[in-house]
């Protein structure tokens, strides 16, 4: 590829709605173009990235035994009827009519219109296992899409799907998967870890994130670096502590704590570790008889996790966050001084308030909690004696560092990722929503078991960047930049001797099958550098007049702080090594 035939449109400065470093240097390199709020054009440099992507993960697919097709982007309301996902996915989901005024969507994801192409395709154990998979646009209408193609609207996804007989064949296509994903993303060459997962709206019973490391995430990664536990924010266990509950040794005293509300401020009001207040968090689950009211108490310097809230007794049908109202009628108070003391005497409602504390609350003694009167907190409360044992206690909270480990093999840390994948084991979620069966051996039908893992392809672009960048530009792993090697030559279009050996040395990386480009465009040398560092080419070599005349040219890797003068009857070679030994990160 030469410069002067393509289209390489640089800026100097970033626009101002770009927050993070990808969406500004992706911008600035000229590799996407904002046409509506989430939604991208992508320009010739960015699509090669693309490109690149998409084509380590259909070898890595492949190569695991998946097979390619391709839905459509339009699918019909009836499939999401099918499985009641119609009216449980949110306003993400984007619904549309057509002319004679059936319902559409436009495919966030493609559960439905693949299980319907199984229970239509597959009739046979004979057939099983199959998985399918495509790379193809999706749109979720984020309801503020920010960070460029981090968290766009409209976006391109691999998206795979297996169909097994039992559970143990569908556990072995999972782990199949997620050996592939393993391997795609090393390939990738970025850092990333694997990390369990909540399995959200897609649903199933188990599932796995793949995170790129970077400071710049949205996610929390939990993990123990004594071992191999890992798992994301969500679903990361607080384990029970190992500790007793302590005997009581203060009285109950009501204290004035005026216009403070916070536990902190509570804390530092009363001259009190924060690690000895309790926080409360009132819900309510919305019945036929009326909203019933949940007190959930955590510590005071740890933070309710909702996804673990959803999976208790009674929350798991889905809560929302009570109203003053609610919270008046059931304390009697308004919120910032709620706590679980006296809730016998507040006026009659008809569902008394449901508690719930965490496993660190449950074994606290003395400690600060809301006197259900404005202005006020009591000291020195204990459970059995002040207020009645919760109803129940469970793991409520997000994990912190220095937490044990839940496999018991030392504390956890916790660092930044960007998710780029997910793997889930779904079961019979959709086969049995939508009637996906085959006839095994003995001819009786039967439910086929199911997973699916996906691939944000145009999100890693945005995550290989947030990992690989300096202040010059972006730093591309090899084998996804969109060039390999850059030639730069000083003066292409007044120097003959230039001109050779830049055409020379082009033709040559060419044969090689290097993805090559030289840039004939007669920029100057300052200019031509800042374009291709900020475009982040991996490998750049220089030949200029002066080098020429000594017989030598100048090799720079983008990593390197300073290039390295080399005979210009090596430099062929001295690039196809650089290249060869490029490092992978893992």
């Amino acid at each position: 590829m030469r410069a002067s035939q393509y289209h390489i449109t640089t800026l100097k400065e970033a626009p101002s709605d770009a927050e993070v470093v990808s969406h500004k240097l992706m911008t600035r390199a000229g590799m996407i173009r904002k046409l509506a709020g989430g939604i991208y054009n992508y320009m010739p440099m960015g699509l090669r990235v693309i490109r690149k992507i998409e084509a380590i993960v259909r070898e890595e697919m492949n190569r695991a035994g998946a097979i390619e097709l391709l839905m459509p982007l339009v699918q019909p309301a009836e499939l999401w009827q099918e499985t009641g996902r119609w009216d449980k996915m949110g306003p993400e989901m984007l619904r549309i009519k057509d002319r004679h005024d059936r319902d559409f969507i436009i495919q966030p994801t493609s559960e439905e219109v693949v299980t319907d192409i199984a229970r239509g395709e597959i009739q046979s154990y004979r057939q099983l296992p199959r998985n399918f998979y495509h790379i193809q646009t999706k749109f979720r209408d984020e309801r503020r899409p920010r960070f460029g193609v981090m968290r766009g609207r409209e976006f391109t996804m691999k998206d795979a799907y297996s169909f097994d007989r039992d559970e143990d064949g569908a556990r072995k296509s999972y782990e199949s998967m997620y050996a592939a994903y393993q391997a795609i993303f090393t390939r990738l060459g970025l850092t990333f870890r694997a990390v369990r997962a909540d399995t959200g709206a897609i649903g199933g019973s188990l599932s796995h994130e793949f995170q790129v490391i970077a400071d710049t995430g949205e996610d929390l990664i939990v993990y123990c670096p004594d071992s191999d536990y890992a798992a994301n924010i969500e679903l990361a266990e607080a384990v029970t502590p190992n500790t007793t509950r302590a005997p009581a040794t203060q009285n109950l005293s009501k204290a004035a704590t005026p216009n403070i509300t916070k536990c902190e401020d509570v804390a530092t009001h009363l001259n009190v570790p924060l690690q000895q207040t309790v926080k409360s968090v009132v819900l309510a689950t919305d019945g036929d008889t009326g909203a019933q009211v949940w007190l959930l108490l955590v510590r005071g310097d740890h933070e309710l996790n909702e996804i673990k809230a959803s999976k208790v007794p009674g929350l798991d049908a889905g809560f929302r966050f009570a109203t003053e109202q609610e919270i008046v009628d059931h304390f009697g108070c308004v919120p910032g001084y709620l706590g679980g003391i006296g809730l016998a005497q507040v006026a009659n409602v008809k569902h008394p308030v449901r508690v719930v504390a965490d496993r660190s609350v449950a074994v606290m003694s003395d400690f600060v909690t809301g006197a259900n009167e404005a202005g006020f907190h009591y000291t020195g409360a204990n459970w059995g004696r002040d207020l009645p044992e919760p109803e129940l206690v469970t793991d409520l909270r997000n994990v912190v560092v220095g937490d044990a480990s839940p496999d018991g093999k030392g504390t956890l840390a916790i660092q930044r990722g960007i998710e780029v994948g997910h793997v889930f084991f779904l079961g019979t979620k959709y086969s049995e929503a939508m009637n996906c069966t085959y006839l095994d051996e003995t001819g009786k039908p039967k439910l086929m078991v199911m997973g699916c893992y996906g691939i944000g392809v145009t999100r890693l672009v945005g995550a290989a960047i947030e990992q690989n960048n300096d202040a010059r530009g972006i730093i591309w792993p090899a084998s996804i930049a969109p060039f390999e090697v850059v030639i730069c030559p000083v003066g292409y279009g007044k120097s003959q001797a230039v001109k050779e050996a830049a055409d020379n040395l082009y033709g040559e990386l060419k044969a090689a099958g290097v993805d090559v480009i030289l840039d004939d465009r007669d920029e100057r040398p300052g200019a031509m550098f800042a374009d291709w560092e900020l475009i982040g080419v991996p490998h750049r070599v220089v030949l200029g007049d002066r080098g020429l005349k000594e017989g030598m040219a100048e090799y720079q890797g983008r990593r390197d702080e300073a290039a390295t003068k080399v005979e210009l009857s090596a430099i062929r070679e001295h690039t196809l090594t650089a290249l060869r030994g490029a490092p992978s990160k893992a």
